[in-house]
């Protein structure tokens, strides 16, 4: 084995040689000699390794070796004995040379096997190092990536610590700043008691100076009267002789004009004339102990007063008046003309004839749905609101809107005449109430709310709004601006006034409507519910019958309730007509119908006739 060995070190010697003569170039023999003497290097270090691996086995070939030398010359050197001796040795000998020869192969086999072993794993253990310079890139890569992660880590905890800093200024500026909202909340919450303390000894002194007056009033009327029935008044009919007495000629001319004129005694009065009304109010309402109003409150308007409503009690007429919802209606002044408009963007006028509506005409120019309606006080103009973000005015004799009013960014959900009839009042779900000049269809007032205005009403220089934050706002027109707040049972639906201005109703989303004392705000207000009664949206109109005594609302259900103020109960509900909720309804003004409209496009015709 000793042999072999050396005899491949002598073989890797000389072609180490030979490569070296073949590789060397032909000059520069410096270097020639010295990469040759790296390469010898490189070879005595390689078998100086494999000859460590080996050395045992080496070994351990080499005492076989010895043992069979040493087996050879005990058999050369032995005496010759008998046949049957020698014969039994040698085999003996013959047979361990045989298992020494067979031992041998096998470690030369493994010697092979293991050589092969040792490039196998120096071919991995050079992968394995190609492999780790590999992750010593991406160590170095990962490490530089890691610093710049720090950095940008420190970077960021220094912009939150300056954002903290500017968290807790901010902070502190909110409690010092909720703070002092507290106390001005608690500042105007003693100022509201202490003006409408005022409001009150006002109202007592201005009570107490008026009976007073009324006491001297009726005294002296008394007397008038007193002194009219001792008098004598004689009626000189015009077929009576003349006198004999001379007159001048103005006086023979004053004479044929009344002779011309027929004499009237009396003047005539109807139940409807302002002035009769005026001073019923001025005679009863006083003595029941109201409180003192404006004197706006009292004038009458151009159109007829209804001394009496009467409750429907059956449904006249039930019709599909649109092709799809109905959200508005409403009477005009002379209670012969009906309007309905709805998501259909069209306004449908109907003629009442006979307890019976006859279609009449159609207002188109709306790009989108109806939100709400409204005549003027003559009844020959129509005002309607739009989702469109816009109101329009029309004629009743043309179908194309005469004026159309824009400048809202969302959709108008209410749209009034003032107190002017050349001015119009617009509410929408941009939070702003607007007065506009309806010659010039131009806004003149623009007026920011708090929330989303659902409906309002026009009294003499004031606005009432309704809105979705549970709250009803009075606005002064002159100086524009809120004057007074008042909570409401809920989201605020729908507001109707009365014709004599002096109360007012709201329809709400908790399924509740409150009758509101425009004399005495703080004081008396009142809410009319039913079982089974359901606000059915967002925009479900309620209105007062036009001499006050009743409510009116449709339900969820299809049923229109009736309530009755006086008592404060439930008058009667009118099922069985709508198949939908029902969204807005309408009292004429004569008192004697009512009309309501429902999501399903039907208009029902109620009366007791």
């Amino acid at each position: 084995m000793a042999a072999v060995t050396a005899g491949a070190m002598t073989d890797r010697c000389g072609a180490a040689e030979r490569s070296g003569r073949l590789l060397a170039p032909t000059g520069g023999g410096g270097s020639a000699d010295s990469w040759k003497r790296h390469i010898i290097r490189q070879l005595k270090h390689r078998d100086a390794s494999q000859h460590a691996m080996f050395q045992d086995l080496i070994r351990f070939y080499t005492q076989l070796l010895e043992k069979t030398s040493l087996a050879k010359g005990i058999l050369s050197g032995r005496r010759p004995g008998p046949s049957a001796d020698r014969a039994g040795s040698l085999s003996s000998l013959l047979q361990q040379n045989s298992q020494l020869k067979k031992t041998t192969g096998e470690l030369a086999y493994q010697v092979v096997e293991l050589q092969q072993q040792i490039k196998i794993k120096e071919c991995v253990l050079e992968e394995q190092h190609a492999r780790l310079q590999e992750e010593k890139l991406r160590l170095a890569g990962a490490f530089g990536a890691r610093q710049e992660l720090q950095q940008r880590v420190e970077r960021m905890q220094q912009q939150n610590a300056v954002l903290k800093t500017e968290y807790d200024a901010l902070l502190e500026l909110q409690r010092e700043a909720e703070t002092r909202l507290r106390e001005e909340k608690v500042r105007e919450g003693q100022l509201l008691e202490d003006m409408i303390h005022l409001k009150q000894q006002a109202a007592a002194r201005m009570n107490s100076r008026n009976e007073r007056r009324s006491r001297a009033r009726e005294a002296n009327l008394q007397k008038q009267l007193q002194s009219a029935a001792r008098s004598k008044v004689t009626v000189e009919s015009s077929s009576s002789a003349p006198t004999s007495r001379s007159t001048s000629p103005k006086a023979e001319h004053q004479d044929e004009a009344a002779a011309r004129t027929p004499t009237r005694l009396f003047r005539s009065a109807s139940a409807t004339s302002p002035r009769i009304l005026t001073s019923f109010r001025e005679l009863f309402g006083r003595r029941r102990g109201h409180s003192v109003h404006r004197r706006e409150e009292d004038q009458v308007h151009p159109v007829g007063i209804c001394l009496s409503a009467r409750v429907p009690t059956r449904a006249l007429q039930v019709l599909e008046a649109h092709e799809q919802g109905i959200n508005a209606v409403r009477f005009s002044s002379s209670s012969n003309i009906l309007a309905t408009g709805g998501t259909d963007r069209v306004i449908k006028l109907w003629e009442l004839r006979a307890g019976s509506l006859a279609h009449r005409a159609s207002l188109d120019g709306s790009t989108s749905g109806i939100t709400s309606i409204e005549f003027d006080p003559t009844g020959r103009r129509v005002l309607a609101a739009s989702y469109d973000k816009s109101a329009m005015l029309w004629q009743l004799d043309d179908s194309v809107p005469k004026v159309t009013l824009t400048g809202h960014s969302r959709k108008v959900t209410a749209a009034k005449f003032s107190s002017s009839i050349h001015q119009v009042v617009t509410g929408g779900a941009d939070r702003t109430i607007r007065l506009w000049d309806a010659h010039r269809a131009a806004c003149v007032q623009l007026v920011d709310v708090a929330s989303y205005c659902s409906d309002l009403v026009c009294s003499e220089n004031c606005i009432i709004s309704g809105h979705y934050d549970c709250k009803l706002r009075v606005w002064d027109t002159r100086a524009a601006s809120c004057v007074q707040e008042l909570p409401a049972q809920g989201r605020v639906t729908s507001l109707d006034l009365s014709p004599d201005h002096r109360q007012l109703l709201s329809c709400c989303r908790d399924d509740c409507l409150q009758l509101v004392d425009l004399r005495r705000w703080s004081n008396d207000r009142v809410c009319f519910r039913a079982d089974g009664f359901k606000c059915g949206s967002d925009s479900t109109k309620a209105v007062i019958s036009p001499d006050g005594c009743y409510l009116a609302a449709g339900s969820a259900d299809g049923a229109v309730y009736i309530w009755n103020v006086s008592t404060d109960s439930l008058e009667t509900r009118l099922p069985d007509r709508h198949s939908s909720s029902i969204s807005a309804l309408s009292w004429s003004l004569s008192g004697e119908y009512v009309v309501s409209v429902d999501k399903s496009r039907r208009a029902v015709l109620w009366s007791d006739l």
